[in-house]
């Protein structure tokens, strides 16, 4: 008699499932190699040169205060930087003004006796010209605390 071996059903044939793993891992090795060098940039914001600047024209840096005073009856009075403005110019003026400047920034100055509603307007027709912030002076701030 012989000796039997292995049984009477064959070869068996199974994938051999290590070098699989170990191309799967060369593979994600690569991956995290190859991942930190791809270019990344960041999202700034540059400052863009203002449209239809004229090189000979010198623009006006200085601060732009609006102030909104009490007029009696007939409603309060406007100063750009001390240039009397009706309510109905002030949007063209700022727009004049803003039009050749860089930085957008305008502060309002209210007297305490008005009402906020008084003030709005202002705020509306600064934003209306193309102000990006508007800041607001109140007693605090212009004594310096």
């Amino acid at each position: 008699m012989g000796m039997g071996g292995g049984g009477g059903s064959g070869a068996r044939s199974d994938i051999n499932v290590t070098p699989l793993i170990d191309v799967l891992l060369v593979l994600l090795i690569i991956f995290m190699v190859i991942q930190p060098n791809t270019v990344r940039g960041l999202d700034t914001l540059v400052p863009q040169p203002p449209k239809n600047q004229d090189k000979d024209k010198e623009p006006d840096q200085r601060t732009v205060v609006v102030q909104v005073q009490p007029n009696g009856a007939a409603g309060p009075s406007y100063k750009i930087n001390e240039d009397v403005v009706n309510l109905s110019q002030l949007t063209e003026k700022l727009t004049e003004i803003f039009s050749v400047r860089n930085d957008k920034v305008m502060f309002v100055k209210g007297d305490k006796d008005l009402d906020f509603g008084q003030i709005l307007p202002v705020i509306n027709d600064g934003h209306a010209a193309g102000v990006d912030n508007i800041g607001i002076i109140t007693p605090a701030v212009e004594s310096g605390k």
